[in-house]
């Protein structure tokens, strides 16, 4: 009987393109991602600087100042929360350590559909946690709160690696190894969402390095789309404005004299056909400086100016 023979193969050869990948990743990516724990619960960071700046999601906390993390050689640091910014559900933190292992951000923007990404974190506290998937979809919306105020984060990330609870605040990483998302949310078995490393969370992480908190600009308004008349539209070159349904009293609108049932069709030149672009206009540049607002009144057009203040968080 002939005797069987076992073949060894090199690593690169015995795992296929795809595992030889995601493991690549894993190896770059996993000493820059930290388990977080409190006393309010925990969830998972991503190093960005080497003196000690991580990034995670606000909500993770959302009830503490400080927190405890982890890493995967065993080192463990305390963080204080530098700040948070709950409407893009992002947030800093300071360890005390000096010589961590920087993940490398990259651009949400070149993402595909279709693209392999890969998730990094502790979900349900299994440190260290690798899952791999594809991007499902890119351009989503997600909904945040802050008492009464509300945004919506643009361009969040769809996939369908597994995230389990503990993966929010982790990596979400295109193929090369860089974070292109902060994992935010479980929208289901398969549905994954992570918001975007853009320029506009840059800058959101950037002030909440050196602020502590991010400013939007605020106008004292609610509302929603309402297509134009068809001779308005025409005459103005777009299909419709923001209705005005609510102006709350003592904000720069009401000030400005503006009122329900008013349609708001620009702002400073800006074309805005829904709340979601106004909210986009609405940052920390406006605020304490004059804006000039296109309406409609009546099937009449007027300009109003107002001086937008801070929004309260």
């Amino acid at each position: 009987m002939a005797e069987l023979e076992f073949v060894s193969l090199p690593d690169e050869e015995a795992f296929d393109a795809y595992s030889q990948a995601v493991m690549r990743v894993a190896e770059r990516l996993s000493p820059s991602v930290a388990s977080l724990r409190s006393r309010g619960g925990g969830g998972s960071g991503v190093v960005i600087t080497p003196d000690g700046f991580l990034l995670t999601s606000a909500h993770v906390v959302q009830r503490t100042r400080r927190v405890h993390a982890t890493f995967t050689d065993g080192r463990e640091f305390e963080a204080n929360v530098i700040g948070r910014d709950p409407l893009s559900d992002l947030a800093v933190l300071r360890a005390d350590a000096g010589d961590l292992v920087t993940a490398e951000l990259g651009d949400a923007e070149r993402l595909r559909v279709g693209q392999l990404v890969v998730a990094i974190g502790n979900p349900n506290g299994f440190a260290g946690s690798v899952t791999a998937g594809v991007v499902s979809a890119v351009g989503r919306s997600l909904p945040t709160r802050s008492g009464a105020a509300t945004r919506w984060v643009d361009d969040v990330i769809q996939t369908d690696a597994a995230l389990n609870p503990g993966n929010s605040g982790g990596a979400l990483a295109d193929g090369l190894g860089r974070v292109v998302g902060i994992n935010t949310a479980v929208a289901g078995i398969g549905l994954g969402l992570a918001v975007p490393i853009n320029a506009a969370t840059r800058r959101i992480v950037g002030a909440l390095m050196t602020d502590g908190h991010y400013a939007r600009a605020y106008l004292g308004i609610a509302g929603g789309p309402r297509p134009l008349p068809p001779r308005l539209a025409s005459r103005l070159g777009r299909k419709g404005g923001i209705e005005i349904v609510e102006v709350v009293e003592g904000g720069p609108a009401a000030d400005a004299g503006l009122r329900p049932e008013d349609l708001l069709v620009a702002v400073d030149g800006t074309a805005v056909e829904g709340m979601g672009d106004l909210l986009r206009l609405m940052d920390g540049s406006l605020i304490d400086k004059q804006v000039h607002l296109d309406l409609v009144r009546e099937g009449r057009e007027l300009s109003v100016e107002l001086v937008p203040v801070e929004l309260e968080v």
